[in-house]
């Protein structure tokens, strides 16, 4: 059906060039005419009644002046579809009345002399022949002109009955049937030239339209490889990230355990002492929170997963907002109905909002309008590779500044650790870095929109909790530390040594017998021979992992209480959940009160 339908469409499109071709060639055919006929109206008044040749060439001006008026009424409205059989029948309409006065003008206005007579059939000719190169194209036209422009004097010959004049007659019919045939060949050439040209037209249009595609998938193939490329990167400046801040957590931890273990044994006259040591103890404070930023971005920090309602929590961190956004800032929340709850870190997720807004503030430096909104979304989240999507309703909240806004070279290195644009000490280009390894580790999404001296939209997608979330924390009763049951033996197994001397010294410190391990293994062997009340392992060790260790000890001592400690966790949920964990670098009263948690859980 669609072949044929092609077909139908292609003969249509030739007939209406046809038409066309036939009508183009309608003001040489009227001028021809207007001349022919003049110049055969001043040879018949030498033989002819002027009142009988005026009559002839006032007829044929005439048909003249309406094929003329019909090209121009032509030009005016075009030829397609349906018109094009209306113009058609003009066409040889037309011809044929112009046909018909010079057939009946040879007739009755045929002289006796036989020049003038040989006069007229020339002349016939002519125009028959000047008619079928004119109008070839349609062939009704031509054969609309020849046929009553010679047949009456091949008729009026034949009649005669002379010799001659039957011979002049059959001559006059085989010049109109070789005419005739030399118009039906060019009308088919000129057929399948325009056939030709609407394939070959219709091949380019085709030709353009697989370009274009082919443009638009090279375009989209690039920008995947790039999105590639980028997702890469930043997969593996996550993991070095990740596994230099682990090891700068094992540094931090020695560092942070000795200066505290140091201040306890410093009397309180030794003021500049003191000092020194409170300078060193901010210092790796400092060392401590770039390293949880390091951690985010890498998503290797420990999360604890809770519900969380977007709402409330915003609203709960109004006054810390409004005082790190300052008075020229006007703040404008936004909260669609019905929001559910979604399950995150309810610490990161206020340091990741409160970095959004401050990134905001700095982008406004002389005030202006921001717009914290959260909203729920059925959609589809792919990947940083741009596949592996995951469905299911997100929770988008949303921080939208009317600031400086970013190019898009700037755009595209935004999340890149380290990368900033703010002058001096003002920023260490961690911030957004992040909120995008929060989102990522979080089973969400971080974008960023932003057009140069409009301003910046940045989305955070969390996954709406599910059946399965643990239950909204809501007012429960604080921990309260109880005092260590001193004595008890602690087994305390890291493959750093630093940090395995200053977690022995706080125990030693806080009334705790330690037994060191450097590995797993050690440790399993410690365990076998000696009573063990509680065990401190890291997590992440050569050999045997912390949770594989407390498999192995869990076999023989279910009960048995076990610490994890880690720089950062890679554990499910559920295995994290079933031990307490403590991440590094921790001090002495962290240690103290993940003890007595442990204790308190056994």
């Amino acid at each position: 059906m669609g072949g044929a339908n092609n077909a139908e469409s292609s003969e249509a499109e030739i007939f209406v060039e046809r038409v066309r071709a036939a009508f183009s060639q309608t003001p040489v055919a009227v001028a021809v005419t207007v001349v022919n006929a003049a110049l055969m109206a001043s040879v018949l008044l030498l033989t002819e009644p002027a009142e009988r040749v005026f009559i002839w060439l006032s007829v044929a001006l005439v048909i003249a002046a309406v094929r003329l008026t019909l090209w121009l009424q032509f030009r005016s409205v075009g030829s397609n579809g349906a018109r094009s059989i209306r113009w058609s029948l003009a066409s040889k309409w037309g011809a044929f009345g112009a046909g018909l006065a010079w057939g009946v003008g040879s007739v009755f206005l045929l002289p006796d002399q036989e020049i003038y007579q040989l006069f007229w059939v020339f002349l016939i000719g002519g125009m028959c022949a000047g008619a079928a190169s004119l109008h070839f194209a349609h062939l009704p036209t031509v054969l609309y002109f020849i046929a009553p422009a010679s047949l009456p004097l091949a008729v009026h010959f034949v009649l005669d009955g002379g010799q001659r004049q039957v011979a002049a007659a059959i001559m006059i019919l085989v010049f109109v049937l070789a005419l005739t045939e030399t118009s039906r060949r060019a009308s088919r050439n000129f057929g399948k030239m325009v056939r030709l040209r609407l394939v070959l037209e219709q091949r380019t249009h085709d030709l353009d339209i697989t370009n274009a595609k082919l443009r638009k998938e090279i375009t989209e193939h690039h920008a995947a490889e790039e999105s590639l490329r980028q997702a890469q990167k930043m997969e593996a400046v996550g993991q070095l990230t990740g596994a230099i801040a682990h090891d700068f957590n094992n540094l931090l931890t020695a560092i942070i355990v000795s200066l505290e273990l140091l201040r306890t044994s410093t009397p309180e006259s030794d003021a500049k002492a003191i000092g020194w040591l409170r300078t060193a103890s901010e210092a790796a404070e400092r060392g401590r929170a770039l390293t949880q930023r390091l951690l985010a971005f890498g998503r290797r920090q420990p999360l604890k997963p809770e519900v969380v309602r977007i709402q409330t929590l915003v609203e709960g961190m109004g006054g810390l907002l409004s005082s790190s956004l300052g008075p020229g800032i006007h703040v404008i929340k936004q909260f669609a109905d019905a929001l559910p709850p979604v399950e995150a870190d309810v610490n990161q997720l206020e340091l990741a909002l409160l970095n959004l807004v401050v990134n905001a503030r700095d982008a406004m430096p002389n005030g202006g309008e921001l717009i914290i909104a959260a909203k729920a979304s059925e959609t589809r989240i792919a990947d940083e590779n741009g596949d592996g999507a995951s469905s299911g309703t997100y929770v988008v909240l949303s921080v939208t500044d009317t600031g400086e806004g970013m190019d898009k070279d700037t755009l595209a290195r935004a999340v890149e650790p380290f990368f900033t644009t703010k002058a001096g000490e003002k920023g260490t280009g961690l911030g957004l870095s992040m909120v995008h390894g929060f989102a990522a580790q979080s089973g969400g999404q971080f974008l960023l929109q932003s057009t140069k001296g409009i301003g910046t939209t940045a989305e955070l997608w969390l996954p709406s909790a599910g059946p399965s979330a643990p239950p909204i924390a809501s007012d429960t009763q604080p921990f309260v530390r109880r005092q260590p049951t001193r004595g008890g033996t602690v087994l305390v197994v890291d493959d750093d040594p630093l940090v395995l001397a200053s977690t022995s010294g706080i125990l030693e410190d806080i009334g705790y017998s330690p037994v060191r391990a450097g590995s797993g293994h050690a440790a399993l062997q410690i365990a076998q021979t000696q009573q063990i009340d509680l065990v401190v392992t890291d997590y992440v060790m050569p050999g045997l992992t912390g949770l594989q260790l407390a498999d192995e000890l869990h076999k023989s001592e279910p009960l048995l209480p076990i610490l994890l400690v880690s720089g950062f966790l890679e554990v499910e949920s559920n295995q994290m959940r079933r031990l307490q964990w403590l991440p590094k670098p921790f001090g002495r009263q962290a240690l103290a009160d993940a003890i007595d948690r442990c204790l308190a859980a056994r």
